[in-house]
This record gives C-alpha cells, sequence and structure tokens, in this order.
C-alpha cells in the first residue's frame, strides 16, 4: 500500500503552551518569554498529569502520575487545569498559518496538524519551499513565542508525526527505514499499553523488529490492536479503509435566525444538527471519520476547518468540535489585525452552521484510537447514561461542578448530565480563607467523629484567639484506637457568618498520622483552661 506523503506541524507540550498563555505565565514577545519556559509546569485533568514541561521532565515528572506525586518530586512544580477550548482558541492562528499555504489542514488534536504535499511543492518549487514558507507562517503566531514549533515530512501521518518530533524530512519511500529503529514505545507515548510490554517481554524492542512479522501472525496473536500498530510500525499509512467523498445528501446545514454570537447558544442549537448528521450517515451504514465545519457570519465571513477523528465522530464529537471552532474564531483578533493570516474575529453573528463529511468508512470498520479502551469507554457510558436520563428523567443523572467556596464542602455543586456545568459561585474570586491547595479528594458527607488528643490524651483545644495551648500528638477517627501523629498545620479559623456563633466559632486542621494518613478535621474553638464544653472534633475530608 502506498501512504500518502504528508507535512505535520506539531507544537511541543501544546496544553503547557496554551495553559501557561492563559494564566498569563508566558509572555507573546520571544525578547521576555524565555524565563518562563525555565519553569516547570504540569497540565492536570482529574488529578493526573496529561502534560509538563522539559524543565518538569528532567525533575522526574511525566504523564499519568497522580498530581501529589508529580509535586512530590518537584516542589517548584507549577500545576495548571487543562482546558481544550484554549488550546482550539490559542492554536487557530497557527492553522490560520497553514491554511494561508495550502488548504484543506487536517487538524488531529489542537497542537497538531497536517497537510497533504503535493499541491503546496507544485506552488512553492519543492519541499524545501514549503518548509520554508510555513517556518515563516508559523513564526509570527503569539503563543508560538517564536520558535515553539517543529515540522516533518514523510510518508504517512504516523511517520509524518514521528519526523515532527524530530524536526526531520524523510525521503520519498524512507519511511520504514526511518521508523525501524525508533523504539516500540513509541507506538504508545503514555505507557498504558499491555501489548507494549509484551512486546518487550518477547525481546521486540524495535518497530523494525515488529514490523518484520508476518502482518497474518501478528493478526492472530495480538489482535485488530496489534495488527493496527504493526502497520504503523511498517510505514504503512494508518487509515487502511480508503477514504471517501460522501454524497452532496449527508450534508446538513443549520440556518440560524437571529443570528448569534455566543458560543453556548450556538451549541445547544446544533445538537440537534450533530444528531442528524450521524443519524444520516449510520442509516447507510457510514460512520464519519473526518469531517469539515463551515460557519457563516451575518456579514459573509466564513470559517472553515477539517476535524479528523482517530475514531468514528459521534454527534458529542461533533459538537466538541463546533464549540472548539467557534471558540477560535469569536474570541480572536479584531478586523483590523495587522496580520492577515491571523484569524479575524466576525463582524456579525453566526447565520450558517454547515457539516460536511469528508471520508467515512462502514460501520462494521469502527476505526479504533491505536489501543482502543479510554474512547470506546467514554462512548459506551455516553450512551448508557443516556439511556438511565430517558428512563428515569433528566435529573436521575448526576456530575459534579466546581464552584467558589471556603469550605471543600461549598465547593462541588451536582448538575444534570449533559448541562452546561457552569457553576454559580465563581471559583476565580476571592475567597479569604479558602483551604490551600491541594484539595482533598475524599469529602465525607455527614463527617466522621474523631478524636483530637494531646500528650496527656487530653482533647486539643484551640482558643479564641486560634492558639492551640498542648499541641496535637494522637488522633484517631470514629472507633479506631488513637494513633501519633507526625505532622499537622493550622488551625486556620473559619470567620463567617457571623450572626451565628457556632459557626464563627470553629478552625480547620491537616493532621497526617504514622500510617501516612492526611485529614482534613475541624472543630469549635473553645477556653484555654478546659473550663466550659468540650470541643467536639470531626473529619470533613480525606487526602489521598
Amino acid at each position: 500500500m502506498t501512504s500518502a506523503r504528508r507535512i505535520c506541524v506539531w507544537a511541543p507540550d501544546w496544553p503547557v503552551t496554551a495553559a501557561q498563555v492563559d494564566a498569563g505565565l508566558a509572555g507573546t514577545d520571544p525578547a521576555t518569554s524565555g524565563s518562563g519556559q525555565d519553569v516547570p509546569v504540569a497540565v492536570v485533568t482529574a488529578n493526573r498529569v496529561v502534560a509538563c514541561s522539559h524543565p518538569a521532565r528532567e525533575q522526574g515528572v511525566r504523564r499519568g502520575l497522580k498530581r501529589r506525586e508529580a509535586q512530590a518530586r518537584c516542589p517548584q512544580l507549577v500545576v495548571l487545569g487543562r482546558d481544550e477550548a484554549v488550546e482550539a482558541r490559542l492554536f487557530e492562528p497557527v492553522v490560520a498559518a497553514l491554511e494561508a499555504i495550502a488548504p484543506g489542514v487536517e487538524i488531529t488534536r489542537p497542537g497538531l496538524a497536517a497537510i497533504g504535499v503535493r499541491g503546496p511543492t507544485r506552488y512553492f518549487g519543492g519541499e524545501t519551499g514549503v518548509l520554508h514558507a510555513l517556518s515563516r507562517g508559523v513564526h509570527d503566531v503569539p503563543a508560538l513565542r517564536g520558535g515553539d514549533v517543529l515540522i516533518g515530512i514523510a510518508d504517512g501521518s504516523f511517520a509524518a508525526e514521528q519526523a515532527a518530533r524530530r524536526g526531520l524530512v524523510i525521503d520519498p519511500g524512507g519511511s520504514p527505514e526511518f521508523l525501524a529503529e525508533l523504539p516500540v514505545e513509541t507506538l504508545d507515548p503514555g505507557g498504558t499499553s499491555s501489548l507494549i510490554d509484551l512486546l518487550n517481554r518477547l525481546g521486540i524492542r524495535t518497530l523494525g523488529a515488529f514490523a518484520a512479522l508476518p502482518p497474518r501472525d501478528v493478526l492472530a496473536r495480538f489482535g485488530p490492536d496489534g495488527a493496527w500498530a504493526h502497520r504503523q510500525a511498517g510505514g504503512v499509512d494508518e487509515r487502511p479503509v480508503s477514504g471517501r467523498r460522501p454524497p452532496v445528501e449527508f450534508t446538513v446545514t443549520l440556518d440560524l435566525e437571529p443570528a448569534l454570537d455566543r458560543v453556548d447558544s450556538i451549541a445547544f442549537s446544533a445538537r440537534g444538527v450533530a444528531e442528524q448528521f450521524v443519524l444520516d450517515l449510520a442509516a447507510h451504514g457510514l460512520a464519519c471519520t473526518c469531517l469539515e465545519l463551515q460557519a457563516l457570519s451575518d456579514n459573509g465571513e466564513e470559517t472553515v476547518r477539517r476535524w479528523r477523528h482517530a475514531g468514528v465522530l459521534t454527534a458529542v464529537d461533533v459538537l466538541d468540535r463546533v464549540r472548539w471552532q467557534l471558540e477560535g474564531w469569536l474570541s480572536g483578533t479584531s478586523g483590523g489585525a495587522r496580520d492577515p493570516r491571523l484569524a479575524s474575529r466576525p463582524t456579525a453573528g453566526i447565520t450558517r452552521l454547515r457539516l460536511v463529511p469528508i471520508e467515512t468508512v462502514p460501520t462494521g470498520t469502527h476505526q479504533r484510537a491505536l489501543w482502543g479502551g479510554a474512547g470506546d469507554d467514554d462512548e459506551r457510558a455516553a450512551r448508557a447514561l443516556s439511556r438511565v436520563q430517558t428512563l428515569l428523567g433528566h435529573g436521575s443523572v448526576l456530575m459534579p461542578v466546581i464552584e467558589g467556596g471556603r469550605n471543600p464542602t461549598q465547593r462541588t455543586r451536582l448538575v444534570s448530565w449533559g448541562d452546561d456545568p457552569q457553576p454559580l459561585r465563581s471559583p476565580e474570586q476571592p475567597w479569604p480563607g479558602r483551604l490551600p491547595a491541594p484539595a482533598p479528594s475524599v469529602l465525607l458527607d455527614p463527617p466522621r467523629p474523631a478524636q483530637v488528643l494531646d500528650a496527656e490524651r487530653r482533647p486539643v483545644v484551640v482558643t479564641d484567639r486560634g492558639a492551640v495551648p498542648a499541641p496535637p500528638a494522637l488522633f484517631a477517627m470514629g472507633s479506631e484506637a488513637p494513633t501519633a501523629i507526625t505532622s499537622w498545620a493550622g488551625p486556620w479559623p473559619v470567620d463567617e457568618r457571623w450572626w451565628n456563633e457556632s459557626a464563627h466559632r470553629s478552625v480547620r486542621c491537616q493532621i497526617v498520622d504514622v500510617r501516612g494518613r492526611a485529614f482534613l478535621v475541624s472543630a469549635t474553638m473553645g477556653p484555654a483552661d478546659g473550663v466550659g464544653p468540650q470541643p467536639r472534633w470531626q473529619v470533613d475530608a480525606i487526602y489521598d
């Protein structure tokens, strides 16, 4: 099989770059942004590291680590939350610069895009001319700070991505030889595949050794996932099913009247269209793998993007890409931007959306991700949750939303699954007295009674001034036997609701016992001489 020759543009650690720019930790001026690149930064989702900067990796931080372990390895680590909408918006100028070189940019994800070689090489007189044009095009993108981008050329998408990660141009037909020396771990950078461990135990260390195995034997021994990896290791294009241009009737158009200029409103209106788009293809035994999304403003401005998915696009995936593209367009630069390559913000609301399937596969050929797993599980979970809501009502499935507040129990709110998870109390606003980071991972509702004792086995008392006459020495939760306390922090007075004396006179402490367990405990304040009611200690949360 002949693999199409591609140019791949890769922005290393793009979630880190986008999070730094969004948090104001990295300037867009190359003369002033160098110092920010030396700061160890990690981007976390669900309390796990999903991306980290080069200085953080030098300190031992890796993807997949829990936030607490990453901070233990690198105490100076700056932890930022992931926002995929910000990543897509900041990557928009890069895509615009690529479109100035060649139309039909394929975006695998924000931070990684590719274009075909055939057209641009004819216009620029060869691959060298295309590379120079691309370098000039992305040099002035603010988020890239003039240099954080790599370009590679090779046969096939996988080989082109690996060439971009190394900044190489692979000669035509040389992709198998280029991939042969790479370790098998290249197939799974996240290190979550059991196949990689199995290959290593079988003595197969490189992609070349893996590609030398007979395809039929690989399919029989390792299954579809192994066969997929085998094709990539051999430099064969990662889409063995040839793409096709669907008939025109599969194109779906949504006219908005009046024009809308809010991403959430447009995405809500497009929900039915996205479902129709997927169902129309499914009715003909097809599933979409590459989608072209066109948006038109009331004044005639237009944005066109192609979005490729490792598997097949569901209605939820289509809506995500509608949000990502419109987020980047509606929050782009003004119409008077000095650089015409940069995405210009439309001067009017959006009046039309059009979904055009570019490539489809038969439904039975379900183009799975390399290792399946996470994407398939998410899809099955989404279908199951939708089914539960259909049977039991919209409020039968709830998901947590992070809120603003001082108490950990105040910082979570449950909303119906599928609703817009917008907080009622902004977590970005200042909350004096808020519990410092990191937040506890397990909240106890209701709190469990506890004993916090001093060295004389008397309950620890906190005075009205927030002092502790006798420091904590023993701790027990519920009916457990008291254990020694190795470290503690606090107490922190909770001064709120001044009209409620019991709420006003309370404190919080953090305690770690000899077993390595960390707790957040609270109690009411009491007199230092012990006269009067004894403090009631309770465990509010547990640190994982």
